[in-house]
């Protein structure tokens, strides 16, 4: 049976975590006892049996010095790929005035702007190619304009809303 790329990125995490581990001259033991977590459960995440919070992630890397981010990359929970973004997860995931729920909450929300940002673009990338194509000037009274209004109503934004100057 194929594992799914969760499993593929916890194995990948937990084989970084005992490379990381043996590289540091910590046994199992050792490192749990620094990390704050039980033994059996720091060896089920190098195992690859078991995807840990970006909390015990970050007291694993404390424990080993090494950067968080660098764990959170290996858990596929921050992607080096986003270019944008990523100090704004790894600021919401070491924050430890939150709870885990409030930083999947924060990140959840996060992740929605940034897709109806992108969606925006793309509604406006395509509004002004259709202005370029019809040359003659257009009677739709800013139709366009609360067709996006309306979109950013129905997602709860809370951004001002505008409306197109009227010929």
């Amino acid at each position: 049976m194929a594992k799914s790329k969760v499993g593929q990125t916890v194995e990948s995490l937990g084989d970084y975590l005992k490379e990381q581990r043996v590289a540091s001259r910590l046994s199992l033991r050792q490192l749990a006892v620094q990390a704050g977590v039980s033994n059996p459960y720091l060896s089920q995440i190098e195992r690859g049996l078991r995807k840990p919070s970006a909390e015990v992630l970050q007291q694993i890397a404390r424990a080993l010095r090494i950067s968080a981010e660098q764990l959170y990359v290996r858990a596929g929970i921050v992607s080096p790929d986003d270019g944008v973004g990523g100090s704004v997860e790894v600021a919401v995931l070491s924050d430890t005035g939150l709870t885990e729920r409030q930083k999947q909450s924060l990140l959840d929300v996060y992740s929605s702007f940034i897709a109806m940002n992108g969606a925006e673009a793309a509604l406006a990338e395509d509004s002004d190619s259709h202005d370029l194509q019809d040359s003659a000037p257009s009677g739709s009274d800013g139709d366009e304009d609360a067709g996006i209004d309306q979109h950013l109503d129905q997602h709860g934004s809370t951004l001002p809303t505008t409306s197109a100057p009227q010929p």
